[in-house]
């Protein structure tokens, strides 16, 4: 793939799929969201779908999946998701069909819970807690597959961070980041589930993130 260089938070970074994002994101902000994973994915190979089974996770796993059966899914499995997350990820993993890549912590939850527990968002503990559990596995499942294209599911109007972005952003690794319901609300979203007969994991909840309004670390990360 072509590669060149841009400015971004006053740093360079390296690109790898040399579009003109600024025109891109005006022309897709026309586009429905199956248009955009389409165009998407003839960019690259070299490409991955990120997933926690949040609520809303079926939506972009059901799209995508239906249309490359081959990418890989990447999971941060944190240890501390809860029955009923465990049981969605089940569930899609096997309906979809999907190329699953799970990454854990390389310390057990026992271990963690003894040295760290399951400290709150203004101890000062959580960064490292963060670390552990979701930073870490993250930067080794990018290591590992280096992706060019990155899907995933984040929308404006979630956090600070997310509504700084678009359709199509880049990562400070220079991935070229795809969020096809970027602009989506959650009534939009709970239609499309109805419509398509797609489950809805009701009970999720992100022991890093903790507050709706809080920045979960990969994106920021990535």
């Amino acid at each position: 793939m072509c590669t060149y260089f841009i400015e971004d938070y006053s740093t360079l970074q390296q690109v790898m799929v040399k579009i003109d994002i600024e025109a891109e994101n005006k022309r897709l902000r026309k586009k429905s969201p199956i248009e955009i994973i389409e165009w998407a994915l003839t960019l690259s190979d070299k490409k991955v779908v990120t997933t926690s089974f949040g609520t809303y996770s079926a939506v972009l796993l059901s799209s995508i999946s239906n249309r490359d059966k081959n990418i890989n899914v990447l999971w941060c499995d944190t240890g501390y998701n809860n029955f009923q997350t465990y049981k969605h990820a089940k569930s899609l993993i096997e309906d979809f069909e999907l190329n699953i890549n799970i990454y854990t912590p390389k310390q057990t939850r026992g271990y963690i819970d003894v040295t760290l527990g399951l400290p709150t968002v203004d101890d000062p503990k959580h960064e490292e807690f963060t670390e552990l559990v979701k930073l870490e596995p993250f930067r080794r499942a990018l290591d590992e597959h280096k992706p060019e294209v990155w899907f995933t599911n984040i929308r404006t109007r979630q956090t600070e961070f997310r509504d700084s972005q678009d359709i199509l952003s880049y990562s400070n690794d220079g991935i070229l980041k795809v969020s096809p319901f970027y602009y989506w609300s959650d009534k939009e979203l709970d239609d499309y589930l109805e419509k398509n007969n797609l489950p809805k994991n009701l009970d999720y909840f992100d022991p890093v993130k903790a507050l709706q309004s809080r920045e979960c670390g990969i994106h920021k990360l990535g």
